[in-house]
C-alpha cells in the first residue's frame, strides 16, 4: 500500500493510493472521509501501526476519490518529531569522501524545518555557495519504542520512501570545526515522497536500487545491497540512544557519484532538477531555485 499526505482546507490529511484511475492514473483516497475510525493524520495512523494497516487497505479499496486537479502533496510525514541521518553508510562514498569506513553508524540530524515534498522547490540559500545532492533511502518508523533488537527492528518500521539529504558543504566541511548539523538542515534540505510504501510491499529494503538524476543524467546509481549498516542496525543501535515514535524518519546514507567528489566539483544552481528514485517506491522530483 501506498499512502500519502496532502494539504486540505483544514490542514495536512492522509490518503490512500489507488491504481487504476481515469486513464490509468491513480486515484488518491482520504482515508479518514472512507472509514472515520482512522485518523487524519500521518503521525496517528502510523501510531495504530500495524493494527491499523488492514483497515486502511479496505478504506483505499472501498473510498471516493478525491479530485486529482490541484491537490497539494506534503511529505508523507509532515510533521515529523525526528529526522535522523546516517554519514557514510555506503563502503563506496566513504572511499570517494577519503574517510575511512565507520566502525559504528555516523549518526546526524536535521531540524523538522528541513522536511520538504515532492515537486517541492530546494531553496539554495544565499550563504552558500556549494549545495549538494545526495540520493537516500528513508525509513519511516510505526511501531516506536527504545533499545529494540535487531531482530525485531523492521517489525517497527511502517515503510520506505526515496530521500534527498541536500547538503551545504562549504558550511558542513569547512566552517571551524565543521557544522553538520547547520549544512544539513537549511529549510527544504530534506525532502522526501511523494508517498511513502508500506513495508509488505518492500520484501527487502536492504536490496533496492537507488539513483539519483541531476537535469536527467544519472549522478549516482547504486544499490542499498552496499550499506554498511542495514536498516534493522541502524534502528537497532538508534534505539539503545532515545526513543524512536511514530513518523519519525531515518534517512539512511547515500551513494557515491556526489557533486562535491567530482573533478570538477558539481553544485546544485538555479533551475536544476533532481530526481531520487527507488526501486518499487516511485521517483522524488524537487526543482532549485535561489533563495
Amino acid at each position: 500500500m501506498k499512502l500519502l499526505s496532502y494539504q486540505s482546507d483544514t490542514g495536512p490529511r492522509v490518503a490512500g493510493v489507488r491504481q487504476g484511475g481515469p486513464n490509468g492514473s491513480p486515484a488518491y483516497v482520504d482515508l479518514n472521509r472512507a472509514d472515520p475510525r482512522i485518523p487524519p493524520s500521518m503521525r496517528e495512523l502510523l501510531a495504530q501501526w500495524p493494527e491499523g494497516l488492514s483497515r486502511a487497505a479496505a478504506a483505499v479499496k472501498a473510498g471516493r476519490a478525491l479530485p486529482a486537479a490541484g491537490l497539494k502533496l506534503l511529505a508523507p510525514v509532515p510533521d515529523p518529531q525526528k529526522v535522523i541521518c546516517v554519514g557514510l553508510n555506503y563502503a563506496d562514498h566513504a572511499k570517494e569522501s577519503g574517510a575511512a569506513i565507520p566502525a559504528e553508524p555516523v549518526i546526524f540530524s536535521k531540524f523538522p524545518t528541513a522536511v520538504s515534498a515532492h515537486d517541492a522547490l530546494i531553496v539554495l540559500p544565499s550563504v552558500s555557495k556549494c549545495v549538494d545532492y545526495e540520493a537516500e533511502l528513508v525509513v519511516v518508523i510505526g511501531r516506536g519504542g527504545r533499545h529494540i533488537p535487531r531482530e525485531r527492528a523492521l517489525d517497527h518500521v511502517a515503510g520506505y520512501c526515496p530521500g534527498h539529504d541536500v547538503s551545504a558543504r562549504d558550511w558542513q566541511m569547512h566552517k571551524s570545526a565543521g557544522q553538520w548539523l547547520l549544512g544539513k538542515t537549511f529549510d527544504t534540505f530534506a525532502p522526501f515522497g511523494p508517498y511513502l510504501t508500506t513495508t509488505d510491499e518492500v520484501p527487502d529494503p536492504n536490496a533496492l536500487e537507488i539513483a539519483l538524476r541531476l537535469n536527467g543524467q544519472v549522478m549516482q546509481h547504486s544499490s542499498t545491497r552496499q550499506f554498511i549498516f542495514k536498516v534493522q542496525d541502524l534502528v537497532a543501535y538508534i534505539s539503545d540512544v532515545f526513543t524512536l515514535t511514530p513518523g519519525d524518519v531515518i534517512f539512511t546514507g547515500t551513494p557515491p557519484g556526489v557533486g562535491f567528489a567530482r573533478k570538477p566539483p558539481v553544485y546544485l544552481k538555479p533551475g536544476d532538477v533532481c530526481e531520487v528514485e527507488i526501486e518499487g517506491l516511485g521517483v522524488l522530483r524537487n526543482p532549485v531555485v535561489a533563495e
